[in-house]
């Protein structure tokens, strides 16, 4: 990891600058994708399970012998992690349940909003050698206290591993209702879409490698999607009250996302910075994914700056999409922070707590996306409707208004379907 020591204000867009090279390749391969699972449905997801996966697959949707079948490979003390972090995640979100609206906005005129619930929801987990259900939790606890009529899963079988035995446990009890063996950007476009064995959703969640990314990007304008997003983030900030063995362990658990993820420390001092660096190359070593925390580092940054105010002005231009605040008073650092995806306080709040089991979700915007958008919570799984009720005379007070803003905009269909009611006798 480079260190910079109180780098001009100049230099701050270099610095705040993700690992996401342009890839036409990425770009023309998951065109091709889609047009093929477009095209032929199931038959092109077949020949790509075959081609990427060196699977063959029969049947997409996964059983329920074979989901119990899992379920029972499933440890008795991740089955006990599971239960509580689903007790902490649905206790959060179920707070979030948002009430109708219901005002009189002058006599007779009466406005409505009322959330109602996505009817069916499609995730993505990825598999691979970390295997995410922890996102399932993060994604199905919300769908279903949200009250969505269906949610499906997709997550990739390869011929060598199968699905991880976590996630299908981890979907049985959240009350997932089809689970289907088919990964990357053919499974993003088989749920946009709809395939002869996969039906169409009408909003897909789900994080995934640069494929998946891409696909959901270009399939934006065809199916919603929870948000951009890129390779996982972190910046910490600290003063000289924070542990540098913390800050060490908390960058690397950010580097161990993979290659593309990057870890920021602004802190301070050049004493907090080089007890960090230390604590990296220390701890690093006793790490079983080396190649993916090396790829990490070697784009992560450590800063060191004097003043509070540009620590915050910095880490607001930087927009993490987990943001760990290691310093005295850390309440009062977040109530200045106006763009991160989630806020970690204090020392002993680790970024691992919000992956896992606190509560919060940590389905979150990257690549400064953290600046307009939240992360998955339960909205993200509603939509609200408005409603009018407009009385004759509540119709009579707004008529002058409405008529003169549509002919001054020269819609006068607009005009008149306020002056025939106005003017009726019935």
């Amino acid at each position: 990891m480079d260190t910079y020591i109180n780098p001009p204000r100049a230099e701050w867009p270099r610095l705040t600058e993700r690992n996401i090279p342009d890839d036409p390749a990425v770009d023309k391969a998951v065109s091709g994708i889609i047009a093929d699972v477009r095209l032929r449905g199931d038959e092109a997801l077949r020949n790509m399970a075959l081609r990427f996966d060196h699977t063959e697959i029969s049947c997409f949707e996964v059983s329920e012998a074979e989901i119990a079948e899992g379920c029972a490979k499933v440890s008795d003390g991740v089955k006990a992690a599971i239960s509580l972090a689903k007790e902490n995640i649905t206790r959060f979100h179920s707070a979030q349940r948002p009430t109708d609206v219901d005002v009189m906005t002058m006599p007779g005129v009466r406005c409505v909003q009322k959330p109602v619930a996505i009817d069916r929801v499609g995730l993505y987990i990825p598999g691979g050698r970390a295997p995410l259900f922890s996102t399932v939790l993060m994604l199905a606890c919300p769908a279903r206290i949200a009250g969505c009529k269906e949610i499906i899963l997709c997550t990739p079988q390869s011929g060598n591993r199968p699905i991880a035995p976590e996630i299908l446990y981890a979907a049985a009890v959240c009350g997932i209702d089809r689970i289907y063996r088919i990964g990357g950007a053919q499974a993003i476009a088989a749920m946009a879409l709809g395939t002869e064995s996969i039906p169409k959703v009408d909003k897909i969640f789900g994080p995934g490698n640069r494929y998946v990314t891409k696909a959901k990007q270009q399939l934006s304008a065809t199916v919603a999607i929870d948000m951009p997003a890129g390779p996982s983030e972190v910046l910490v900030m600290a003063d000289d009250s924070a542990n540098p063995t913390f800050i060490a362990a908390d960058l690397l658990s950010q580097a161990e996302h993979g290659p593309d993820s990057q870890a920021i420390l602004v802190c301070t001092s050049e004493r907090i910075a080089s007890e960090t660096q230390a604590e990296i190359s220390r701890l690093s070593k006793k790490l079983s994914r080396e190649d993916s925390v090396a790829g990490s580092l070697s784009h992560s940054r450590l800063i060191v700056m004097d003043g509070r105010d540009d620590m915050i002005d910095f880490v607001n231009a930087y927009a993490p999409e987990h943001l760990i605040i290691s310093m005295k008073s850390p309440w009062t650092v977040a109530q200045e922070i106006r763009a991160a995806g989630s806020v970690f306080i204090g020392n002993y709040s680790p970024e691992s707590a919000g992956d896992y089991a606190s509560g919060t979700n940590h389905t979150l915007p990257t690549s400064a996306w953290a600046r307009a958008y939240s992360g998955v919570n339960l909205d993200s799984f509603m939509r609200k409707i408005t409603y009018q009720e407009l009385t004759r005379e509540g119709l009579g007070l707004l008529a002058p208004a409405i008529t003169a803003m549509a002919e001054a905009e020269g819609l006068d269909a607009h005009a008149l379907a306020v002056s025939v009611r106005t003017q009726s006798d019935t």
